[in-house]
């Protein structure tokens, strides 16, 4: 039967060559001469072969010349291991995947992402961007460890934690009648093209889903969406976060009648748990976007 060798006295005994002496070992490791010299003859005895030379407690045997450099290699691998598997468990070092929507992508992840990796640089982050209902099957199907959007549809695999309310608002070119407005009635839009997007579900089951019945385009990429606004074609309902703050000819424009919002909040599974780096980002995400202000 093979025997089952524990790293402590393997160290010792590299102590006792490297020291040149049992005395010195012991000083060097904080342990007293006799439970060090005990450890090392226990060791012997159920390997059936001493270490050291019985003339000269530093020469080592033909066996421990054979057993030293192994000895050296299993310590530094064991040690090596040692300090991986704490920093995993610790959540310092591994690798996460994340699925958000394009606005949170574009406007939140760059600045939270940059400090999030200087706080844990041995973490790698995998960010991918996808629509709201894409976030969702990923996390669901387990190819992400998180997600952050809104979620349109209960699913019992997924568990849902809000973050923050992005307010929607009607969003058009600046020199249209209405751009001036503090706020928009839907009544207001009636007479509008309207052009659908993505996001224009949020309007369903509202006073204002006649808007998006009766749509003339419907265009689900944002830059050709964006491209057909500026161009005139129509105007749009948008959240807030979705607008280019830095377009000059598009303005936002609060929709005050319906209120409506998009609940952003973290998707993660429901019954499976993270692993450590991911926990590590959720809690990050958790204290640094929960309760934004998107009005």
């Amino acid at each position: 039967m093979s025997i089952e060798l524990k790293i402590q006295p393997l160290r010792y005994v590299l102590a006792v060559w490297e020291e040149g002496s049992v005395q010195g070992a012991a000083r060097k490791l904080y342990r007293s001469q006799p439970a060090l010299s005990m450890a090392i003859r226990d060791l012997e005895e159920r390997l059936g072969q001493p270490f050291f030379e019985k003339t000269h407690k530093a020469q080592l045997t033909p066996f421990g010349e054979y057993c030293l450099p192994r000895f050296r290699d299993l310590v530094k691998q064991h040690d090596r291991l040692a300090s991986e598997l704490q920093q995993v468990a610790g959540g310092h070092q591994g690798r996460v995947t994340l699925a958000t929507v394009p606005s949170v992508a574009s406007r939140l992840m760059p600045e939270f992402l940059a400090g999030f990796v200087s706080q844990y640089p041995d973490i790698n982050i995998n960010l991918h961007d996808e629509n709201a209902e894409f976030v969702c099957r990923l996390v669901a199907s387990g190819e992400v460890d998180l997600g952050i959007s809104s979620v349109w549809v209960e699913d019992e695999r997924l568990s849902f934690a809000p973050l923050f309310e992005d307010k929607v608002g009607v969003v058009m070119r600046r020199d249209h009648p209405l751009a001036n407005r503090k706020s928009l009635k839907w009544t207001e839009l009636a007479r509008e093209r309207f052009i659908a997007n993505g996001t224009s579900r949020l309007l369903e089951n509202t006073a204002a889903a006649s808007l998006v019945e009766n749509n003339d385009f419907f265009i689900s990429n944002m830059i050709s969406l964006l491209a057909m606004l500026e161009a005139g074609s129509g105007i749009t309902t948008l959240p807030r976060l979705a607008f280019p703050v830095d377009s000059d000819k598009l303005c936002f424009i609060p929709l005050s009648e319906p209120r409506l919002v998009r609940q952003i909040g973290i998707i993660k599974p429901a019954h499976r748990s993270l692993s450590p780096p991911a926990q590590a980002l959720e809690e990050r995400i958790l204290t640094s976007l929960a309760g934004l202000d998107m009005s």
